[in-house]
This record gives C-alpha cells, structure tokens and sequence, in this order.
C-alpha cells in the first residue's frame, strides 16, 4: 500500500491516510465476532482506495468490503459491516461517534422542524433526562448489516434530497415509545416508555415502516393499510379515486373493492345508455395509486378485489397478463379474485358458474358476505330466471383461468369470502368483511363513500406490529409483551390524525389493531420442527393460541381501564363468540392440540367489560420490519440460508438466524416437496387469528415430469387452503432456477405491504 496516498477530509484539508487508525476502527467492530478476518477487510478496502479519497468514501468503502465477505461460512461479516456502519451513520449524524444528550438531540431537531414539538411540551427536562439515562446506545451494535442498511434508507429521520442523516437507532426506539405514551398519567408513563423501549430496541416486538419512519416527526399518518370500498355510482367512484390519492400521499398500501361496479353493457338510467364496464374505472383507479410517489422513490401499490362470478370475470382475471395491449389490460395494481363455497362446490361436482352483473340481481352482491345460505337461494333463483342476463361458464374452466394468471404473474390473489365472516371478529349480518388489503392479511367493514368527506361511509385502517418468535424464551411472554403493543397501538389510534371523516370514525368506532409474527421460521428450527412433515403442527397451536389469548386479556383490560370500542357491539364477541368457536373444524383432522387457557373465563370478562379492539391479529408478510429485526420473513421458510435482497444501496445478504448452530434443523423454501404442510399450518394460526394471513403458495416446476406445474396441483392447492379456513392466498411464487434473489420489485410490494405501503 502506497503510503502517500491522501484523503480529503470534510473541511477540505488534505493529509496522508493513518492505516493505523483505519485498522483500530476496523478492530474494534471485530470484537467478539467469530471467523472475521480484519487483515481480509483492510486488504478489500486498501485496493480500492485513491490519492484524495474522502473521508467518507474510505468509511464506505471498509462497509462494502466487509459486507462483501458475508457467506455461510462467515456469517458474522454481517455484525462486523453493521458495526462499521453505525460508526459511520453516527459520525455523519453527530460529527462524532458518541450521541448527543436525548433533550439536546430532541430540542434541534424540534427546531429544524424533524420532530414533533409536543416532545418538548409534553415531556420535562426532568423526565428526557431519565429517559437519557436508561438509553442503551451499545445495542446498535447487534443489528446486522441489512438492518442498519434498511433503517438508513427508510426509517432514520434525514433529508432525503441531500441524504443527512439527523438519528441513530436508539433515538428512534426510544422516542417512538415517548410519543405513543405521551398521554399516559405522569405516575405511570415514563414505566411504559421504557418497557417498551426494551422491547422494541431489543427486538421483542417489531414495528412497521410507517410506524418506525413517522412517529416522533410532524407527519401523523401510521396505519400500515388502507381499505376502500367502491359503489356502483360515478360519485361513489371519484370517491374512492380521491381517497386513494389522498392515502397514497400519505404512504399507505390501498385495498380496493370493486366488486359492485357493473359488468359492461349492463343498463344505465333504464336503457338510456349501456355501460362501459369496469375496466375504464379500474384504469382512473390505477392513475389515482401511481400518482404520488412513496417517499420520492415509487409510486403507491393497490390490491383491487372482485367476485369470480362477476359478470366481466373473464376480462378481469387477465388484466395483469403480458399478452394483450393497453387498452384491456390494467398491469400496475394487483387483484383479489372472491370466493366462497357455492364456487368450489360447482367446481367440485363438475358444473357451471354463472356470471351476473351485481346491477341486475339485487341482493346478491350483499348476499354474497354477509349470508351464505341466502346467497345460493339467490344465486340459483337468477340462474332459472330467464329474464335475467347471464353467462354459463365450466367451472373448471372458470377456476383454470383464474389459476393460471395466478401462477403467470405471481400476483391475483384470493380471499375466500365466507371464511372472512363465518370467522370473524364481526357480526356479519350487520358489519361484513368485503375485501382485504394490498398483503391479503386485513379483514375489516368497508362502505362506500359518496364523497370524499362522506362519514357515513367507511374506511377501514389496520395499524400493524409483529411479535419476534425468536426472542420468545416461554409462552408467558406473551403476556407482557401483548400489554405492551394493545397499549402503544391503541394509544396510536388517538395521536395520529385522519386526512377523511370516513377513516376516522371507522377508526374511533372500531380501534382495530393487527398484530402478527416474525422469525417464524427461526423458532421451527430453534424447536427443532419443519413445516412439511406435521411436526410444527401442535407447537403452532400452542403458540397462536398463547399468543391471541394474551392480546385478547390485553384489550380486556384497557377496555376496563378506557372503555370498549364504540362499536363493540358490531362484534361476535359481544355475542359470547371467540375464535375457537368459529373456526374450520377440519384443522382437527391435522391438529389434535387441546386448548390450554381459561378461555371460558376471558368469554365471560369480554361480554361484562367489552374489547377496548376489535381486533388483534393480522399475520403480515413483515419484509423490511424483518430485517430490522435480523429475523426470518413472517411465517415464511427462508429461500436460502443466506438471503440476497436488492436495493438502493446494492445487494444486501442476511444469514439465517443461529445458522451456524441451527443449520440442519432449518427447512429451506425448495426443499419443501409441497405446500400441504405449510397450509396445514396456516389454518392452525387461522384457527386463532382473528383477521387473516399473508399466505404464499410455492412450486418448483423441476420435480414435474412435464417441467410445468399440473393444472391440478394448483386447484388441490387452493381446495386445501379452503378446506382448513385460510382466508386469503397472497405470492403465487414459481422457482425459475435461477438464484433465490428477490427482485426490485416483489421487495417494492413486500414494502407496501406493511407500511410504507401496507408494509409488510
């Protein structure tokens, strides 16, 4: 290495580069770090380097050449690039390594306009002090490389034309958890605060996106989903084209419903006029989502849902296909295709689905969710009246299409409609689930809106968390942990603000909540389970029942504290109804698990006192939040031991948790035969949770005889998924043999998904 080369410091001077002090810092992030090389990280870096190299482009060249190095068989490169980059984001943020005081930090940044200033008007200099004090700095140390990767391009409060950065982690998870529990009494607030700084910062609960990247700035909006719902009226549709513009700005993932849109050439005013169909207003709707950019680097994301009996079914379910021209195709939003048993049981026996325009059979369209019995009273009295307009179509054919374009594009998704109000939090008959979100997890009331300030509508906002499986020493945690997120969500409710009338009171009437997992796969490994041969199956039962139980009791207890929800009564639990009252009894065929709590006990406190939440659970795909916590993807099995993920910054690798230990208990993606066990799992978590599940269904073409995947095997599939009451079936992912890198894309719509977006 030629010594005098020199670098550019940030004033402009010029001097010699001190290897010697490149070296200590190097050092130091290698403490305690197994099978890193320090000499391997300088050499990388060292040829790399030029006369008058900044000081900032050496710190990023020793990141890239540490996180370079991370493999299976060096996983702890990944610590080692993390370390090095706290120690360069904190020097960018501070002008030093160590942080500034917590009430200096908090009062520049109030003045710069970056943070609320309710922080300084809600909280003492007494109380920021304490709160300094009990700030562990020292745990940025034990994110991975992805993860410090992912807070500084999404989450870290920065201007993001000139990319400064103002924070490091632990301001974040600190003042996170200040701002949720700003309103809490003095005697008790500040216990809060640090309770769930614990457990956020130490990765025990994970947040999403919107949560991470907007609570403590000026901008209140945190819901990771946005529910619309379109009636059949142009008002009703400039509506839900205006709502979406304005959620969108707003960094939320949109759910729309289309379904009672009608079918082309149907009537209008009486025969006056014939109409165009859906797809002129799928395309305004398409326009609406993809004008706003996220965070200046996308547009938003949308999931338009609608019924396999619509008479336009056809048309719809192709939108998204390569083949065709623009004129009927609609390829930038993605689609939920509904479905109940009337459907299956047509496809089962061989026979025909009819197709209607929800305009020319009154009743059915609101038949279809809320009654499922009247629904084929109807369906059949319009199928045998010859006056009504009608096509006849096999439904194997019907159910063949619509499996097709779900295996070409990976992305028209299912909700079955009935498991989404048989087994619901909701009273059907008078608060039905419609449709779900941008990830398939959220199963809320929707109505429509005839105007953009219309309250009488709704729409319906989830607010997400996740708990890591990983970090669960015992079932007990549950308990503590579950207190600790009902409060902070439900405290989020009433601190951020509403941009429409229609979200607020759907919001304050309802206060849901979803809360879900991650890391599911780690905690397969770490018990020594698999997803494919039923030997997770009775763990899984234990786990979600532990963990909805909990959740429940929490919001029993709040509501004790603050009042049930207003709409409480909308809910099947003020009918004595819970969960495991309500679900797919065929999960026993799988399951054999007894209950383990007092649920009779918690059904007789839920009908005196009420839920503070309609509801708790919702399994999300949990992308970004995931790497954050250096956990596996939500209930997903990893695609590989190490993941490569795109991004702005380049390719991000993550190693499995524990994977040195844990290898051979891990159970890979593809080495998964079929999706039977998985399915068999998600209608063990369903049993309990009471939204839905980002469910994906995996196939790799290779073990077919004919290179393609049977036509049949996708149909059993989804028959099975409905036989065990999975509500929804989000990724259709198809192995291509190349690597297992998630492409810009997918990784886009994971984002959306879970807050961002939906954020997932």
């Amino acid at each position: 290495m030629n010594q005098k080369l020199t670098v550019t410091k940030r004033d402009g001077r010029k001097e010699s580069i001190d290897l010697d002090k490149i070296h200590r810092v190097i050092t130091w992030a290698a403490e305690g770090l197994n099978n890193v090389s320090v000499s391997q990280v300088e050499l990388k870096a060292h040829i790399q380097f030029y006369d008058g190299i900044t000081t900032s482009d050496i710190h990023e060249t020793i990141i890239k050449s540490a996180a370079d190095l991370i493999s299976e068989e060096t996983p702890d490169y990944q610590y080692l690039a993390a370390r090095l980059a706290v120690f360069h984001l904190r020097k960018k943020a501070y002008g030093q390594y160590e942080p500034p005081k917590l009430y200096d930090h908090i009062s520049h940044l109030v003045e710069m306009g970056k943070y609320d200033k309710h922080l300084i008007e809600d909280y003492s200099i007494a109380e920021l002090e304490e709160l300094n004090d009990y700030i562990d700095h020292r745990r940025d140390l034990n994110f991975s490389y992805a993860a410090v990767k992912q807070l500084e391009g999404k989450y870290f409060v920065q201007n993001r034309v000139s990319g400064q950065i103002y924070e490091s982690a632990q301001f974040l998870y600190i003042l996170v958890a200040a701002c949720l529990f700003a309103k809490y009494p003095k005697a008790t607030r500040l216990d809060y605060v640090k309770r769930f700084y614990d457990a956020t910062s130490t990765f025990k609960i994970s947040l999403p996106t919107p949560i991470m990247a907007g609570v403590r700035t000026p901008t209140r909006q945190f819901s990771s989903c946005v529910l619309i719902e379109c009636g059949d009226s142009l008002d009703s549709i400039n509506a839900t084209a205006s709502s979406i513009v304005r959620y969108v700005s707003q960094r939320a993932g949109i759910g729309v419903n289309a379904g009672r849109i009608r079918a082309l050439g149907s009537e209008i005013r009486r025969g006056e006029a014939f109409h165009t169909g859906c797809i002129p207003f799928y395309k305004y709707f398409q326009t609406a989502v993809k004008c706003c950019s996220q965070g200046g680097v996308r547009g938003g994301a949308a999931t338009v849902f609608y019924p396999l009996w619509h008479g336009e079914v056809q048309s719809l379910l192709v939108l998204k296909n390569n083949r065709g021209v623009e004129e009927n195709r609609v390829r930038h939003m993605d689609y939920g295709v509904q479905l109940n048993k009337l459907m299956y049981s047509r496809l089962v026996q061989g026979g025909n689905i009819s197709l209607f325009s929800p305009s020319d059979v009154p009743g059915l369209y609101d038949a279809f969710f809320q009654d499922q019995d009247e629904f084929e009273r109807l369906y059949v009295q319009y199928e045998n009246d010859p006056s009504i307009k009608k096509e006849s179509v096999k439904a194997l054919e019907l159910f063949s299409l619509l499996m097709q374009e779900r295996a070409s594009t990976g992305r028209i998704y299912i909700q079955n409609v009935d498991h989404c109000n048989t087994h619901s939090p909701f009273d059907a008959a008078v608060a039905p689930v419609r449709q779900s979100n941008l990830c398939l997890e959220i199963a809320l009331p929707t109505k429509p809106l005839t105007n953009v300030e219309d309250d009488q509508g709704e729409i319906a906002l989830c607010t997400l968390s996740a708990f890591n499986l990983g970090a669960i020493n015992s079932l007990d945690d549950f308990e503590g942990l579950s207190e600790l997120v009902v409060r902070a969500l439900d405290a989020l409710l009433d601190y951020q603000d509403y941009p429409l009338p229609a979200a607020y009171r759907s919001t304050m009437n309802r206060r849901t909540l979803g809360v879900g997992v991650i890391n599911f796969a780690y905690y397969l490994a770490k018990n020594g389970k698999k997803y494919s041969d039923g030997s997770a199956n009775n763990l899984t039962h234990r786990t979600f029942e532990a963990m909805q139980y909990y959740l429940l009791k929490a919001s029993v207890n709040l509501a004790k504290e603050q009042g049930k929800c207003p709409s409480f009564d909308e809910t099947n639990y003020a009918k004595g109804l819970l969960p495991i009252d309500t679900y797919k009894n065929d999960v026993d065929l799988v399951c054999d698990e007894e209950l383990h709590y007092d649920w009779d006990g918690l059904r007789e406190e839920i009908m005196t006192h009420g839920l503070r939440n309609s509801t708790l659970t919702a399994l999300m795909p949990s992308e970004t939040s995931s790497q954050i916590s250096n956990a596996t993807n939500g209930i997903e099995p990893p695609r590989g031991y190490v993941s490569v993920k795109a991004s702005k910054d380049g390719i991000l690798k993550q190693v499995v948790p524990e994977f040195t230990e844990l290898k051979e208990n891990y159970e890979l993606l593809w080495d998964i035969g079929s999706n039977d066990g998985y399915l068999h799992l998600v209608g063990i978590m369903q049993k309990f949770v009471d939204q839905a599940i980002s469910a994906n269904t995996n196939y790799d073409p290779s073990v077919y005889d004919s290179g393609k995947v049977p036509m049949k095997k996708l149909i059993q599939d989804l028959l099975t998924a409905y036989k065990y009451g999975v509500k929804t079936l989000y990724y259709h992912n198809t192995r291509d043999g190349a690597k297992d890198e998630q492409s810009d894309e997918v990784q886009a719509q994971e984002e959306d998904c879970e807050g961002g977006g939906c954020k997932i």
